[in-house]
């Protein structure tokens, strides 16, 4: 029979209990409103810190609020006009040259398409090109030409409507006065040898392929050879490599090598952000199109929201946007080179290197990667997976292999069917400031393409016609229509979620650029759908030169002070539960 003292713990151990419930429960529910109907708060807390342990889940939340409160907020700059960042983003990472059979690669090239992916990110290792000396691009091993394998994989590419992202580097032997002395992926002693090799890719494949990645994680061995970083040393590379596949094609898109994320400080391995910064301090500006960024999820899930430089997460090209946006570079798309989780068996040998998640973990982290960027990071573009397959399985007992979307033999893995499920869903605009080319936009009729200075990014879409329309949904709660106006402008006549409304005349009696029109306020969160359908009479036109969806959510503050306020009552609680409990089942 328990003693009087005993009695009173109990009782004041449930006293305890109840008003810690009590409050939580008028805490969240003053924060999210409705919100609780639709989401479970370990949902919630697994969103925001990628945690889904409920104990990692308190501690992260505690990590976030203390970097929202102690740190400056991130200068991202997400409603500017931004070129090469409303394209289709599911790319991935492709091995296609080691694929010797011919109706392997055909295969290969088939799965990736079927997977939803647009974009294929494959290696063109200069070592393997330009192999035995400077300009000479014959297999002497073989006897054929070393572009051979190359031109079949852009070929297929182009067949199955597949857009790849070639990546230079790997310098051969010869181009270092030491050899392999520095190691293989050390850079060549004279910049102009990359450069001439650019030129000679670029010019090759000028009308079949546009995006070039320049360089690979040079900020961590061994990628940059057996020696320390040196970001000023990439920089004079890319500055050359750059201006040479201009020369050879003025359209061509050059991307920076995307950095490893690292919290090192040298000297063969440097933090990112560090290694970025001492970039633009050497004077990479204006020599790159798109920034190349990484985007591992290692240790924790898509959801993790704690940017910061000590942590090595998704969230962390908000760090890498943010100096671009401080040096200036604010109108600069990020391309996710990689982006992944390692599925590591549990009776993997080795050490994994680089996290470990299960396999249902793996297939719904990619899902949700994908829908973060798209639904908060208006600023960034395609995002490879890192990796469709390797050839064999000869590499199992090393980390990186874990990967895979598919094994050797072809078998997909669970991964692969959800990103194919999801990619291959219909488009969606999500908040950001948006150009006319968003993959998701549906034009119909007649549109044509107008070059003018000064429209947003030089470009804009015109008809002349009546009956043309520009249709496409969107999740948000405010859309605006960004448009050219001026005495020879026609009307347009909206269709809002069913709802038809009267035409609106975008006749101005002097020209006017950018003009942001708005057509739709406080809608309800969701998604909506809205169709454009021109209204012209003869001699007039419309001009459409993008769009800016918004939503409006409930502020950071209002759930930071409620999530500050659970952190601490559960602490208080835990710590008061633990200490009667002691006292309670003591003898």
């Amino acid at each position: 029979m328990p003693s009087d003292l005993q009695g009173r713990d109990r009782a004041r151990l449930v006293r305890w209990r109840i008003t810690f419930i009590a409050v939580l429960a008028v805490l969240l529910l003053l924060a999210a409103s409705g919100w609780l109907r639709r989401h479970s708060i370990r949902a919630y807390f697994s969103s925001v810190t990628g945690e889904e342990d409920l104990n990692e889940q308190v501690k992260g939340l505690g990590r976030l609020i203390i970097l929202r409160l102690t740190r400056p907020p991130l200068q991202l700059d997400p409603m500017v006009p931004i070129a090469h960042a409303d394209v289709n983003p599911f790319g991935v990472n492709a091995f296609l040259e080691q694929e010797v059979e011919p109706q392997k690669l055909e295969l290969a090239m088939q799965m990736i398409r079927d997977a939803g992916f647009h974009w294929v990110r494959q290696e063109f290792p200069w070592e393997d090109i330009e192999h035995s000396a400077r300009g000479d691009f014959w297999d002497h091993k073989w006897n054929k030409s070393a572009w051979e394998k190359y031109d079949r994989i852009v070929d297929l590419a182009n067949q199955y409507s597949l857009e790849l992202i070639v990546r230079l580097g790997n310098p051969p032997t010869w181009a270092r006065a030491d050899g392999d002395a520095r190691g293989t992926f050390a850079p060549p002693d004279d910049p102009e040898d990359l450069g001439n090799f650019v030129h000679a890719v670029v010019e090759r494949y000028r009308g079949k392929v546009t995006y070039f990645q320049i360089w690979n994680e040079p900020n961590i061995y061994p990628e940059w050879g057996e020696q320390p970083v040196d970001a000023a040393g990439y920089v004079k590379l890319l500055q050359v490599a750059y201006r040479r596949a201009k020369e050879a094609n003025p359209d061509c898109v050059i991307i920076s090598a995307g950095l490893a994320q690292t919290i090192e400080t040298g000297p063969k391995n440097l933090s990112d952000l560090t290694y970025l910064q001492q970039m633009y301090d050497a004077g990479v500006k204006g020599y790159f199109d798109i920034m190349g960024v990484m985007a591992y999820g290692l240790w924790t899930g898509p959801g993790d929201h704690r940017a910061s430089p000590e942590l090595t997460n998704f969230a962390r090209p908000q760090l890498i946007r943010d100096i671009m946006v401080r040096n200036g570079d604010a109108d600069k798309a990020l391309w996710a080179t990689e982006i992944g989780w390692n599925a590591v068996p549990q009776d993997f040998a080795g050490i994994p290197t680089y996290g470990r998640v299960t396999l249902d973990q793996q297939a719904r982290y990619a899902v949700q990667a994908y829908q973060r960027a798209q639904e908060e990071w208006p600023w960034m573009g395609v995002m490879n997976y890192w990796f469709f397959k390797r050839a064999t399985d000869a590499e199992t007992g090393q980390a990186f292999y874990y990967f895979r979307l598919v094994e050797p033999d072809f078998s997909p893995l669970p991964v692969y069917a959800a990103l194919r499920d999801y990619a291959n869903q219909p488009a969606v605009v999500y908040p950001g400031y948006h150009q006319e080319d968003h993959w998701a936009l549906r034009w119909s009729g007649t549109w044509e393409s107008v070059q003018d200075s000064q429209a947003v990014l030089q470009t804009m879409r015109r008809s002349t016609d009546t009956g043309s329309s520009l249709a496409f949904d969107f999740q948000g709660t405010d859309l605006d229509l960004v448009v050219h106006r001026d005495e020879q402008s026609g009307e347009i006549q909206v269709c809002l979620d069913g709802q038809t409304f009267q035409p609106i005349s975008l006749r101005s009696q002097r020209p006017e650029h950018s003009v942001r029109l708005s057509l739709a306020r406080r809608l309800s969160r969701g998604k909506h759908s809205v169709e454009i359908t021109t209204v012209n009479s003869a001699g007039t036109h419309v001009d459409i030169d993008g769009l800016v969806v918004q939503a409006n959510t409930t502020p950071w503050s209002l759930w930071g002070l409620a999530a500050a306020v659970v952190v601490i009552l559960s602490i208080l609680v835990h710590s008061r539960c633990r200490g009667w409990r002691a006292r309670l089942t003591s003898p």
